[in-house]
């Protein structure tokens, strides 16, 4: 895994428990997971999974246990109280229960951030103003909460949480008070954050309403990443798939299931991606980039070349025989590739399609 500091976030191996003794519950387990800049990340779970711990660990909220942990570049895991402190004061959090100061205006709890960085200013003012006019608070920026609908609280938690344009937000079920068009305003309004300042979000939510606008969605279940999934690509590898003949009979959900299974493969010119005479281990599709066929009977010469969209290895998975080309990258690029137990678990999805590949490939030998 990549532990570069481009990622705002790398958690890997990360366990958590309460208690101790006969009354320790183990909450979290080997929770590993990368955010870099960019990314609206959507992370869904039944209750109790443990998503709102893990974000809580993220926020510097508490100190970690096991694991690696870096947030923003800082090591949680271990930091003291003061660390912790500084290392908050660098995200932008959007709690369940908006946690707004009752004896405050709405624009004064948006202010209150400022104060945890250089101060109150004009200019940061004019951005507060702005925030909750964006969010359809451009009346109310005057009211305290007590004069606010349950709504309209949280819409200004979100403008708290955005004011000093943090680099990593943590949000746990923002929308859960919106109505539709409430929720969908809020995020755009992280959308745009995210693409303006290069920042990413992490929201914990329950809400269907919004679950198609995320860049990335990852699931939780009993303390553990059962899932994570970049959208957009998923949708790329799908449509891809339903191009290839043996895979075309699928619908949609067993191609999502297969497109799941499938990992990046990043490769440069001259790398070796299969080799002939080797065993077939792994299914290719070409994401981007170019690769040359080469075959020994041809002289090692270069008998075809492979773009995006294009796909190699399905034989040998197919027939069992071993790799019948060699093939190279002719530059940088990416494949998605599929291991062999999953190719022949999509395969056998399709009724009698095993069988008809066989007798296909067979002919031709």
């Amino acid at each position: 895994m990549d532990t570069s500091a481009e990622n705002l976030v790398v958690a890997e191996g990360v366990s958590h428990h309460f208690g101790a003794g006969e009354t320790l519950t183990q909450i979290l387990f080997d929770i590993t997971i990368h955010i870099p800049p960019g990314q609206l990340v959507i992370m869904t779970g039944p209750s109790g999974s443990g998503k709102t711990t893990l974000l809580t660990l993220m926020g510097a909220l508490r100190s970690g246990q096991k694991g690696v942990l870096r947030v923003l570049n800082n090591d949680v895991i271990g930091l003291d109280d003061a660390g912790l402190t500084e290392l908050r004061r660098n995200v932008g959090f959007i709690f369940q229960l908006h946690n707004l100061i009752e004896s405050l205006t709405a624009i004064d709890n948006v202010m209150m951030s400022t104060h945890l960085h250089r101060g109150q200013s004009a200019e940061a003012h004019e951005r507060g103003v702005a925030l909750l006019e964006r969010l359809g608070l451009g009346h109310r920026i005057h009211h305290k909460p007590a004069a606010l609908s349950g709504g309209q609280r949280q819409r200004v938690a979100v403008a708290r949480a955005l004011i000093n344009s943090p680099r990593l937000i943590l949000a746990d079920e923002p929308t859960a008070a919106l109505d539709r068009e409430s929720s969908l305003e809020v995020v755009s309004l992280l959308q745009e954050h995210i693409s303006r300042s290069g920042s990413s979000c992490l929201m914990v939510t329950h809400d269907n309403r919004v679950i198609d606008k995320a860049d990335r969605l990852v699931s939780m279940v009993d303390g553990r990443i059962v899932s994570d999934i970049m959208v957009h690509e998923q949708v790329r590898i799908c449509e891809m798939l339903s191009k290839i003949d043996f895979f075309s009979q699928m619908g949609t959900d067993q191609l999502s299931h297969v497109a799941e299974k499938m990992q990046v493969r990043k490769f440069h010119q001259g790398d070796v991606l299969i080799r002939q005479g080797d065993v077939g281990e792994e299914f290719y599709l070409m994401g981007d980039g170019e690769v040359d066929v080469r075959r020994a009977d041809a002289g090692d010469a270069v008998v075809a070349t492979l773009g995006a969209g294009h796909y190699f290895g399905e034989r040998a998975l197919i027939t069992g025989e071993k790799r019948n080309a060699t093939i190279v990258a002719r530059g940088p690029g990416m494949a998605y590739a599929l291991d062999k137990a999953s190719f022949e678990a999509a395969l056998a999805s399709v009724p009698s399609l095993q069988e008809q590949l066989k007798r296909n490939y067979f002919a031709r030998h």
